[in-house]
């Protein structure tokens, strides 16, 4: 299977340092950078100049509040796929949740929290952006390899090109092209010899395509049997699209064997 080096880090957001600090001790184990903003305007910076597998933000701060941060985030082309924790504490509305949820968040957390279960929620979020990279790797892995397959100047138009290239030779005048074995001339009653048929190679270059979109269609395979065991809406249509790659890829594969 295609392995994905996942780099993206874990942003908290507090305007208080010791709760920070509480975060960073929490979320350490899970060997991922961690970022931290102490308002939601340096959050939406710090979104900006790279790349987060998660965010979570405390929901009582001065200036712009948690829900104002979260709902600018989501509504940023660059960020509004980032899942967003929001915190806050033990005497809140009981409408915040509500509220949460209303402007994207996927989870809310209430203060004090569970350190174990901070961390479990976290880390799901982490194994679901790195799932993501890996199907969009591989979803671009088999693009390159359509495309090169379809186009004309690709691997099988430069092997025929080879083939013909190969069964070409120098001609002198005056004198039939040989192909490198002296051919006795015709009798006079007989019909002048045809053109050779140039010894054609094997395909290699088309197996090789073969074997690799065979490899694909593993992979795919593999990522589909994952994404069917995780529970969850999202995961069942991601599988259901990496199904239909790999029909796709089975019907390329039976054409090319025709």
């Amino acid at each position: 299977m295609t392995t994905v080096s996942d780099t993206a880090g874990i942003l908290i957001v507090d305007d208080m340092e010791e709760n920070l600090v509480a975060l960073e001790a929490v979320l350490g184990s899970l060997s991922r950078r961690v970022v931290r903003a102490r308002s939601g305007e340096e959050a939406l910076k710090a979104m900006l100049r790279e790349e987060f597998a998660v965010v979570l933000i405390d929901v009582l701060m001065p200036g712009m509040n948690g829900f104002e941060t979260a709902a600018n985030i989501k509504g940023l082309d660059q960020t509004k796929d980032v899942p967003i924790i929001l915190l806050t504490g033990a005497s809140v509305d009981p409408n915040y949740a509500y509220r949460g949820y209303t402007v994207g968040a996927a989870d809310f957390l209430i203060k004090p929290f569970d350190p174990w279960l901070l961390r479990t929620k976290v880390n799901v979020f982490l194994e679901l952006h790195r799932k993501n990279q890996q199907l969009a790797a591989q979803a671009d892995q088999l693009k390159r390899l359509l495309t090169a397959d379809n186009r004309p100047g690709g691997e099988a138009g430069a092997a025929a090109a080879q083939e013909s290239a190969d069964g070409q030779e120098a001609v002198s005048p005056g004198r039939p092209a040989s192909h490198g074995i002296d051919e006795p001339p015709a009798g006079p009653a007989g019909p002048p010899p045809g053109p050779a048929e140039p010894d054609r190679p094997p395909h290699l270059p088309e197996t090789s395509e073969a074997g690799r979109l065979a490899d694909v269609a593993g992979q795919l395979a593999e990522l589909e049997l994952l994404l069917r065991d995780a529970k969850g809406t999202d995961h069942t249509n991601l599988a259901d699209r990496i199904a239909e790659l790999e029909r796709a890829v089975g019907r390329l594969l039976t054409s090319r064997k025709a």
